[in-house]
């Protein structure tokens, strides 16, 4: 029986500068960066969140070939993947702290049936959204 996500993996084109995203704009929190014959574990998590660990990978072998490697670039490159949401409080100081720290967002905080929501880019072109969502009724 399955209990729960044990790991998120999130492509990206450069682990440093994800690092420097993830971590320094984002403010999640580097929980292992080991390279273990030649392969980077870059893990972060969210502060409040250590129990979901999110993996930052370069597309390359040994995990995929070098075919699959173009294709997710490409796709990368256009917006088309979005891993998810990162969850906050207030949607809107935290899309103004981020903002301000030079993330790129492609939709402002606006509300929707599930609460307040606005959607940002990493360096590598994944698709994010930023989500406040409402209380329990």
């Amino acid at each position: 029986m399955i209990t729960g996500m044990a790991l998120v993996c999130v492509r990206v084109r450069d682990q440093q500068e994800a690092y420097e995203f993830y971590v320094g704009k984002l403010g999640l929190k580097p929980t292992m960066d080991e390279t273990i014959d030649g392969f980077r574990y870059l893990i972060v998590s969210a502060p409040e969140q250590p129990e979901l660990p999110i993996m930052l990978v370069e597309p390359e072998a040994p995990m995929i070939d070098d075919a699959a490697a173009r294709q997710i670039r490409t796709l990368l490159a256009t917006g088309a993947l979005g891993p998810g949401a990162f969850r906050t409080d207030d949607c809107r100081a935290t899309y103004a702290e981020l903002k301000a720290k030079g993330v790129e967002f492609i939709e402002e905080p606006e509300e929707r049936f599930y609460g307040i929501d606005a959607a940002f880019r990493d360096p590598s072109g994944n698709h994010w959204r930023l989500t406040q969502p409402k209380p329990p009724q």
